[in-house]
């Protein structure tokens, strides 16, 4: 027995060994068939009918009077055009600018001094420089019978008067 009591054990030993793994392994769920579902059509979106249409009333009719008609733009009488330049008048005293052009008539060649600016600078003061320069060239016309008076002698008093004379200018 010997012998066949070691086969026995081989048998025991080589069954055990196949049952063992498959006692370890956790018995598996019962299969079952899940539950039937039919297939449903595919979902669409109600149909949404538009609200009635119900006729709005006309608003009432409210009489509107007529605007008058417009008032034509009044005519423009036309500016009448100035009247021409006169000669104005010079804004200086004409006989205290004769009394300077006096003063200029001892320096027809001398330098001007003071004297002459004390005379005639507080005349031209408050005056443009081309009227200054136009009321001397007047008064020295008019004295022009009596006195002998060189003309950029006369100018040079108003530059030293601090008036400016345009270059080149003449008495007209």
């Amino acid at each position: 027995m010997e012998k066949g009591g070691v086969i026995a054990f081989l048998l025991l030993l080589i069954q055990l060994g196949a049952i063992l793994p498959s006692l370890s392994c956790p018995s598996c769920p019962p299969s079952y068939k899940p539950p039937y579902v039919p297939k449903l059509p595919p979902k669409r979106p109600p149909k949404v009918f538009p609200p009635p249409y119900v006729m709005p009333k006309p608003p009432p009719k409210v009489e509107t009077p007529c605007p008058p008609p417009p008032r034509p733009p009044p005519t423009e009488t036309p500016c009448p055009p100035p009247p021409p330049k006169t000669p104005q008048a010079c804004p200086i005293d004409t006989l205290k600018l004769a009394a300077c052009v006096d003063l200029l008539g001892g320096v027809a060649h001398a330098v001007i001094g003071e004297e002459v600016k004390k005379g005639c600078c507080p005349l031209v003061q408050g005056v443009a420089d081309l009227d200054a320069a136009l009321c001397l060239c007047t008064t020295i016309r008019a004295k022009a019978l009596n006195l002998n008076v060189v003309l950029p002698i006369a100018l040079q008093v108003l530059i030293g008067c601090g008036k400016s004379v345009p270059p080149g200018f003449q008495c007209p």
